[in-house]
């Protein structure tokens, strides 16, 4: 029974904290509320018209919305970045962003499965991926593993920061043999969640573009660059705008994760174009449609290019040791990392799979208004429950929120 007492007071005061604020903070949520909003309008013109409303098509298959999931993926994975050092090797400058990282996991997880559920159309035929009931198809399906890993894993990031919190909101330190084991199983999942998703595309037959043996470690590779890049820049703003400090080694402990990983995946990224483009075979069709353009058709030549030339500088200026210590140049070239991997994890990645198709038909790919009002309708619903988790834990981390025993 206390436990339940402390239970409905902790959610309580987080429904308390959470609805009030600064200025800055109300036109924020504000902002987020109109978004999903709009993006809600968006997804009812979905469901009542089909898929037709988007730019996909037979030819095109996927496209903004599992661009999106692929990429998300990564962000959520890369909390695990955090979550070694802190829970297993017990370095301690990590341990003010690691509860930070989590939450960020969880929005990212969140809005996964959102993007599937858009995807699909709608949440009327999401039956079909309930086991027993459903055509589960497992263990032969990677879908069916990717179902399980991304679920499996939205538990465990649920689980050990509520454990912590739930343990701080009564003044009580947690205890690590409840949380580490998790937090050792979470740093396997991570892994797995970002494989098998690679694997999902690796194993179709019929899209040579992404039958690549590179492409599971260069997953977690941009996933590593993009998600602690992300980390670093919710960092600078908590610090910015909340009584929550986190100190300038832990930041510069992350940048150099982030530098490392930008650095290996810009190598993958390299040893991949040597081998489409030194020896090319009709199964580099799709590569030269996303780097060059095939018969005149061009869409993604200005995304791609643009990807890889922030890529590149964000990675030549991460390098240099005096650069990276600048918070300014960081956070530059953060901001442009994050961009650069989404455009070349989403549209770089997912759009040339289907170009050209099975019979060398050109058909390109163009998302519509309903799908671009869909998807930040998404990504304002994982800002707006990161948010509410942040502010959260902020809140008992600095000791704002407290059990009181009266109650």
């Amino acid at each position: 029974m206390k436990t339940l007492r402390v239970f409905g007071s902790l959610v309580k005061d987080s429904l308390d904290i959470v609805s009030k604020g600064s200025m800055r903070y109300n036109i924020w949520m504000g902002a987020l509320t109109f978004i999903m909003l709009l993006g809600m309008y968006c997804y009812s013109i979905q469901l009542e018209e089909g898929l037709s409303v988007t730019g996909m098509t037979d030819r095109v298959s996927w496209g903004l919305y599992i661009s999106n999931f692929t990429f998300l993926v990564g962000v959520a994975a890369a909390a695990v970045m955090l979550v070694m050092p802190t829970y297993v090797l017990k370095d301690i400058d990590f341990k003010q962003a690691v509860l930070i990282g989590e939450g960020l996991a969880v929005a990212a997880l969140i809005m996964c499965l959102a993007f599937v559920v858009a995807d699909m159309g709608g949440p009327s035929v999401l039956w079909h991926m309930i086991p027993g009931i459903g055509v589960f198809n497992f263990p032969a399906s990677m879908l069916t593993w990717d179902v399980i890993v991304l679920n499996g894993y939205l538990f465990i990031n649920i689980s050990i920061p509520f454990y912590i919190l739930f343990r701080h909101y009564q003044g009580k330190d947690a205890n690590p043999k409840v949380y580490v084991p998790g937090a050792i199983l979470s740093v396997l999942w991570a892994v797995g969640i970002h494989l098998v998703t690679a694997f999902l595309y690796q194993g179709l037959q019929a899209r040579p573009f992404w039958n690549n043996a590179l492409l599971g470690p260069r997953f977690l590779a941009s996933a590593f660059a993009a998600g602690p890049a992300l980390i670093i820049l919710v960092l600078a703003i908590i610090r910015s705008f909340t009584a929550f400090k986190i100190e300038d080694k832990t930041i510069k402990k992350i940048a150099l994760i982030v530098t490392v990983a930008a650095q290996i995946n810009l190598i993958m990224l390299v040893s991949e174009l040597f081998k489409e483009f030194y020896a090319p075979t009709h199964h580099s069709e799709s590569a030269f449609y996303l780097f060059f353009g095939l018969e005149g058709k061009t869409a993604l030549l200005p995304w791609i290019w643009t990807a890889i030339s922030l890529n590149v500088l964000a990675t030549v200026l991460l390098t240099f040791g005096k650069l990276r210590n600048n918070f300014k140049v960081l956070y530059f070239c953060c901001f442009i990392l994050f961009v650069a991997i989404w455009i070349e994890k989403g549209f770089g990645l997912i759009v040339p799979g289907f170009i050209p198709g099975p019979y060398g038909k050109i058909a390109e790919y163009t998302p519509t208004g309903i799908e671009v009002g869909v998807t930040l309708g998404i990504w304002a619903l994982g800002a707006f429950v990161f948010t509410i988790l942040a502010k959260t834990a902020i809140g008992i981390e600095v000791g704002k929120l407290r059990f009181r025993a009266k109650e």
